[in-house]
C-alpha cells in the first residue's frame, strides 16, 4: 500500500467553539464541576475494536459499533473533548444472494477516500519482528477519530476470537493506539474500554507509567481509578481466552517494565487467561449497558468473586437515527430540548401528540424507506417497494441464535394470515457474522420456508447486506418492530430505541434495555416456554395491526412508549451518566 507523507505533528489545540453553549450544557445536566476535568489536551479516550460509521468509512459488525459511533457523535454535539481510538480495517465484508443462499465478498477501502490524514507511523513488536502501523486521524469538532492501520490488518473479527490474528489486532490497537495518543500530544484524562478486547490500552498506559519511574503499585492504583471497563455481553464463559504462548509472541515483547511482565504472567491459570479476568483487575470503574445487564452479568475476578457493574443504559444519537421532522416536532412541542434531553414537562407535552401527527410522520418515514429500498433487492434479486397503504413489520438486527429471527415464522400459516388480513408486509434484515455457519444455515432454512408459502413469498422481504442506511430507513418507515431475544441474553440493544423515537410500535420480550421500564409500556411477548411466547407474539402482532387502524389505540401506545423510554433513549443522557460516574 502506498504511504502518504506524514503531516507535521502539532499538539492538540482544538478549543471548544462556544464556552457559553458548553456552560449551558453543563448547567443543564448539573455537572458544572466536570468542566475542568476534561480539556482538548486531556480528553475522554474511548477504545473500541468496532465502529459502525459508514459516513466516515468504518463499517462495523453490529450494535457495539453503532453505539461507539453514536457516543462520538453525541460528544461532538455536546462539545466534549473526546478521542475515539479504533482500527481502520482495510477490508470490509458484504453479502449477496444466489438461489436463496447468502455468501460473503470483500471490498478493499482506502482511508484517504473518507477524509482521514496520515499522522505518522508507530511500531509494535512480536517475538520475531517489528510491525509498522500507520496512524491516521480525522478531527470533527471537539472530537477526533484516531486510528491505526496497516495493509495486512485484515477485516473486523477476522479469524476465531482466540486466534493469533485477533490477538494481534487487539495488541496493535492497545499499544499502537496509546503511542498514537502520544504522537498527537494527548494525555488521556480517562480511558473507556469498550469490551475486553481493548484491555491492552490500559496495559500500555500502566507500562508507560511504571517504565517512566512511578512505583508499580501506585501506577496500578492510578490506572484503575482512571479506567472504565464497559461490558456488552452477559456471560464470561462465552469470551475468548488466550494461551501464555500467544502472550509471549504478541504481548510481552511490547511491555518495557519487567515488574509488569511478572504481574501479568501471574494472572494465567493452567497456561491460559480470560481477558475479562485481568480487565477487572486494571479497571476500578465497570459498567453494564442496561439495568438488567448490570444485575445479571456473570463475571468474576481472579479470586472468583462476582463483579459488580454500574448500570449505564445505552442511548442513541437522535440526530442521526430519528427523522429530522420528528426531532423538530419534539423540540417545537417542548418534548426534548436542544441537547435531545427530555424537558422537565415532557410527559405533559407528549400527551398533546395526535394520531394525525403520527400518521403524517410515518408517511414521511415510509417515503424515506422507499428511497433506500430503491437500490436494494430482496432474496430473489427483485426490487422492493412497500405500498403507501400497507402496514410494515420489521426485524432488523444482527442474526444470532439468541435474537431468534425465525420466531415469527414458527407457524407460517398464522403469520401469513396476519399479513394478508391486515394488508401487511414483513421486512427481515440483519447480518450473520462471518464464519457463523450455524446461522447461515438457519437463514437458508428460513428463506426456503418463506419460498414455499405464496403469501409469505409475496409479503416477506429479506434484504441482504444490512447496514446503517437500511437500519435507519426501517426505523423511519416501518410501523411495528419485532424484538424477540431469549430473555436474559440481550445486554441492551438499541434498535428498539430508534423505533420508539420514530413513533413505531414495539413488540418485544422483556429483555435488555427494554427491561429498564415495566413491561406494560410496550406490547410485551411473555410466556414460560417458547410455544407460549410464539402464541403471544402473534396476538401482539394483531394488537399492533389493529392499533394502526384505530386512532385512540395508536395514540395510547405511542404516548406510552415515549413517556416511558424517552429519557432512556437519549444519547446525551448516556454521556451525562458516563461523565458523572467517571468523575
Amino acid at each position: 500500500m502506498e504511504q502518504d507523507q506524514p503531516r507535521n505533528i502539532q499538539p492538540a489545540h482544538n478549543r471548544l467553539d462556544s464556552i457559553e453553549d458548553v456552560d449551558e450544557f453543563y448547567t443543564a445536566i448539573k455537572r458544572e464541576t466536570l468542566t475542568h476535568k476534561l480539556s482538548p489536551e486531556r480528553p475522554y479516550c474511548y477504545w473500541t475494536m468496532e465502529v459502525y460509521d459508514k459516513q466516515n468509512g468504518i463499517r462495523g459488525g453490529g450494535g457495539l459499533g453503532v453505539l461507539a459511533a453514536d457516543t462520538r457523535r453525541v460528544a461532538e454535539q455536546l462539545q466534549v473533548p473526546f478521542v475515539l481510538l479504533t482500527p481502520f480495517y482495510p477490508w470490509e465484508s458484504h453479502q449477496k444472494m444466489s438461489n436463496l443462499e447468502q455468501t460473503d465478498y470483500h471490498v478493499q477501502i482506502d482511508y484517504k477516500d473518507f477524509g482521514f490524514e496520515l499522522v505518522d507511523t508507530v511500531r509494535i513488536k512480536t517475538a520475531t519482528t517489528a510491525i509498522e502501523l500507520s496512524v491516521i486521524e480525522k478531527v470533527l469538532g471537539s472530537t477526533r477519530f484516531l486510528c491505526i492501520t496497516e495493509p495486512n490488518f485484515g477485516e473486523l473479527y477476522s479469524g476465531e476470537s482466540g486466534s493469533d490474528h485477533r490477538l494481534y489486532q487487539e495488541v496493535a490497537l492497545g499499544f499502537g493506539g496509546y503511542q498514537a495518543l502520544k504522537l498527537v500530544g494527548l494525555k488521556p484524562a480517562v480511558i473507556q474500554l469498550n469490551e475486553v478486547a481493548t484491555f491492552f490500552a490500559a496495559l500500555a498506559r500502566l507500562d508507560e507509567l511504571v517504565y517512566s519511574g512511578m512505583d508499580f503499585y501506585e501506577a496500578v492504583v492510578y490506572v484503575r481509578k482512571h479506567t472504565l471497563y464497559t461490558n456488552h455481553t452477559l456471560v464470561q464463559a462465552a469470551e475468548a481466552n488466550f494461551a501464555y504462548s500467544q502472550f509471549q509472541q504478541y504481548v510481552f515483547p511490547n511491555i518495557k517494565s519487567t515488574a509488569l511482565q511478572r504481574w501479568l504472567a501471574d494472572k494465567f491459570t493452567d497456561g491460559r487467561l480470560k481477558l475479562s479476568t485481568i480487565t477487572v483487575e486494571i479497571a476500578e470503574l465497570r459498567s453494564g449497558v442496561s439495568k438488567l445487564h448490570a444485575r445479571v452479568a456473570n463475571y468474576h475476578d481472579i479470586n472468583g468473586q462476582k463483579i459488580k457493574f454500574k448500570a449505564i443504559t445505552n442511548g442513541i444519537d437522535m440526530s442521526t437515527w430519528v427523522l429530522p421532522d420528528i426531532v423538530a416536532y419534539y423540540r417545537n412541542r417542548k418534548i426534548i430540548d436542544k441537547f435531545n434531553l427530555p424537558t422537565n414537562d415532557f410527559t405533559e407535552n407528549i400527551d398533546d401528540i395526535t394520531a394525525s401527527d403520527i400518521h403524517h410522520y410515518k408517511d414521511l418515514g415510509r417515503a424515506e424507506l422507499n428511497k433506500a429500498l430503491a437500490h436494494r433487492t430482496d432474496q430473489y434479486g427483485n426490487a422492493i417497494e412497500i405500498p403507501a397503504d400497507a402496514l410494515l413489520f420489521d426485524f432488523k438486527r444482527r442474526f444470532v441464535d439468541y435474537k431468534r429471527p425465525w420466531l415469527p415464522f414458527t407457524d407460517p400459516k398464522r403469520l401469513a394470515q396476519i399479513l394478508e388480513t391486515y394488508n401487511a408486509h414483513y421486512i427481515l434484515s440483519g447480518r450473520v457474522h462471518l464464519g457463523d455457519t450455524t446461522m447461515f444455515g438457519e437463514l437458508l432454512t428460513l428463506l426456503k420456508l418463506i419460498d414455499k408459502d405464496p403469501v409469505l413469498k409475496s409479503r416477506v422481504h429479506y434484504i441482504p447486506d444490512y447496514d446503517e442506511e437500511m437500519g435507519r430507513a426501517l426505523s423511519l418507515g416501518a410501523n411495528v418492530a419485532i424484538n424477540n431475544p431469549i430473555v436474559g441474553l440481550e445486554a441492551c440493544g438499541t434498535s428498539w430505541m430508534k423505533d420508539i423515537a420514530n413513533m413505531k410500535l414495539l413488540i418485544s420480550t422483556h429483555d435488555g434495555g427494554v427491561a429498564d421500564m415495566p413491561a406494560d409500556n410496550y406490547l410485551n411477548i411473555e410466556g414460560e416456554d417458547e410455544a407460549t411466547e410464539v402464541a403471544n407474539l402473534y396476538n401482539q402482532m394483531e394488537v399492533a395491526a389493529k392499533a394502526w387502524q384505530n386512532d385512540f389505540d395508536l395514540e395510547y401506545w405511542i404516548k406510552k412508549e415515549l413517556t416511558a423510554y424517552l429519557p432512556t433513549i437519549s444519547g446525551s443522557r448516556m454521556m451525562e451518566d458516563y461523565l458523572k460516574y467517571l468523575f
